[in-house]
């Protein structure tokens, strides 16, 4: 599971549609739903913040906006209507992190869309986080710190 903290502008068409998977698996892991996954590092931040399964709403609705501003038929009637915006901080270190891990990622699955995003230093995060200096995030795995 992959709950990127970038904007998923940058993904490429698997990479959306594989977001849209694991963002509604994250959201009935947070709603009790599912025995499974309750303890996916990805899920923290989540799960930090008053109204998790609200979070996951609205990390969800950005998601379907970039499906629908490329023309994708994701199902509308899976999301709720976000009410209020939640917030979560996060590092620049994490941004960066997973900017790398997207780039490998596209130079071998997409080429061209890895040249499209070539000249990004460090890219927008998705907008319910908010980036702050600091490394990357303790509940990143498979990191050196």
């Amino acid at each position: 599971m992959r709950l990127w903290t970038l904007h998923p502008r940058y993904l490429d068409p698997a990479g959306l549609v594989a977001l849209w998977r694991e963002a509604l698996l994250a959201r009935a892991v947070l709603r009790g739903e599912t025995r499974g996954y309750r303890h996916h590092p990805q899920l923290q931040r989540f799960q930090s913040v008053e109204l998790p399964a609200d979070a996951i709403e609205c990390y969800l609705a950005t998601v379907l906006a970039e499906a629908d501003a490329r023309g994708y038929s994701f199902d509308r009637s899976k999301v709720q209507p976000v009410i209020q915006p939640i917030r979560i901080a996060c590092t620049e270190g994490q941004l960066a992190h997973e900017w790398l891990h997207l780039r490998r990622k596209l130079s071998a699955r997409n080429p061209a869309q890895h040249e499209r995003w070539r000249d990004v230093g460090l890219p927008d995060a998705h907008p319910m986080f908010d980036i702050g200096p600091g490394p990357v995030e303790p509940w990143e795995r498979g990191v050196d710190r």
